[in-house]
């Protein structure tokens, strides 16, 4: 008896049979064909690479077209085809040959354990400045980023233009379409690589298979996010009354209302007149102040008072008086008298020696 849970689990070192002439002696009933065009500076490179394309296509009995004037590569299947999954092997090694990727590694896609995954990721970032920045930021400083992402999933990598074109193991393509959507959506790709080698450490120890992983990964936060700038003048909606508002007052209703409805036109003009005059003397009044604003003196600051000189400390004049005689008693260029003591006791010395 063996358990539901160990017979999902599929066995280390486990392969899938090839696929060989035996499951399928008849062939396909019905021819299919692929096509796809390539970039003008693609030209070259495939015009050389081409023969080797036909022959490891011809293994597996599919055609190759290279058509020059019209810049396309197309894909047949012919009657000794086996495999009806080799056109599709084949029409995805014409389109990684049509983004940018090396014939040798291209061809890789032929055998049973390795696919492809062509992202689009030109659609992703608005701003083309923005778009090349993060693109750059994959690729990482002389590519190590795009290197350690390689390792990590067993699958090459090859950014050109608006996709990222990758050849590898499923397990890994999911992991690098994870990382650059995640890239372009600016997370950088450094936190990915570091979960991603945390999972592979963890995938050594056969005890934690079992188990889930969210406790051993690293859970990063945000720390930058900017709060929301909130408008100086802000909308608040009006509460909803089912009234319409009241109609506004029209000339007639305000004349009306203060009495010039009916005076006479003499009234009206004297009365129009006398509002422009108050006007204009106001505005006479206000320019004739901001002319004078540049005669008004500026206000002196107060002159400091002068600090009274400190009688605290009293001289000692007795002092000074001693300190002038002994300087007096001293010429000027004289030793001290212990100096000429002991100079006297030195030469008397020399005498007596002598």
């Amino acid at each position: 008896a063996v358990d539901e849970p160990e017979l999902l689990t599929v066995p280390d070192g486990w392969k899938e049979p090839a696929f060989t002439r035996e499951d399928n002696p008849k062939g396909l009933l019905e021819e299919s064909s692929f096509a796809t065009l390539f970039p003008k500076y693609r030209e070259a490179y495939l015009k050389e690479c081409w023969p080797l394309v036909q022959k490891a296509l011809g293994e597996h009995y599919v055609n190759a077209a290279l058509d020059l004037i019209e810049g396309s590569m197309t894909v047949t299947t012919t009657k000794k085809t086996f495999d009806p999954y080799a056109i599709i092997r084949a029409r995805d090694l014409i389109r990684l040959l049509a983004r940018s990727v090396p014939f040798e590694q291209a061809v890789r896609i032929l055998q049973d354990d390795v696919a492809c995954d062509i992202i689009k990721i030109g659609s992703l970032v608005r701003k083309r400045e923005t778009f090349i920045k993060r693109r750059a930021r994959l690729l990482g400083p002389k590519g190590s980023t795009l290197k350690a992402l390689e390792l990590l999933t067993n699958c090459y990598i090859m950014v050109q233009g608006n996709t990222v074109s990758a050849l590898g193991p499923f397990s890994g393509l999911k992991e690098v379409r994870k990382v650059v959507l995640d890239t372009m959506k600016n997370i950088h790709p450094i936190y990915n690589i570091k979960t991603l080698m945390i999972k592979r450490e963890l995938a050594k120890d056969p005890e934690l298979r079992t188990q889930s992983w969210e406790r051993f990964l690293p859970k990063f936060k945000r720390k930058n996010l900017k709060k929301r700038k909130e408008p100086k003048k802000k909308n608040t909606k009006k509460e909803y009354t089912p009234f319409p508002p009241p109609q506004p007052e029209s000339q007639i209703d305000k004349e009306l209302a203060s009495g010039e409805y009916f005076l006479k036109e003499r009234q009206k003009k004297r009365k129009q007149m006398e509002e422009i005059k108050a006007k204009q003397a106001d505005a006479v009044k206000r320019r004739q102040e901001e002319r004078n604003k540049a005669f008004i003196p500026p206000k002196e600051k107060p002159a400091g008072k002068t600090k009274k000189a400190s009688t605290e400390k009293k001289i000692d004049i007795e002092v000074i008086k001693e300190k002038i005689k002994n300087a007096k008693k001293k010429k000027l260029g004289a030793l001290p008298e212990e100096e000429v003591k002991l100079k006297m006791a030195a030469d008397e010395k020399k005498k007596k020696k002598k």
